[in-house]
């Protein structure tokens, strides 16, 4: 088990029920950059990933 896999099951466990849209997510993604500066570029990578999910990859 990765450590961040604590964070995602708390995320999960508090918030599972909960539904959002991407807006949201990327308002609060924004917000956590801009309190947490260090974290740009995996939240940008991540960002990045979440919204490529739909792509086919010529590698599969």
């Amino acid at each position: 088990m990765y450590f961040t896999d604590r964070g995602i099951e708390e995320l999960e466990q508090r918030r599972g029920d909960e539904a959002v849209t991407f807006e949201w997510l990327a308002g609060q993604l924004r917000t956590f950059v801009d309190l947490n500066p260090d974290f740009e570029v995996p939240v940008e990578r991540l960002a990045t990933w979440l919204a490529r999910l739909d792509e086919e990859d010529d590698d599969v």
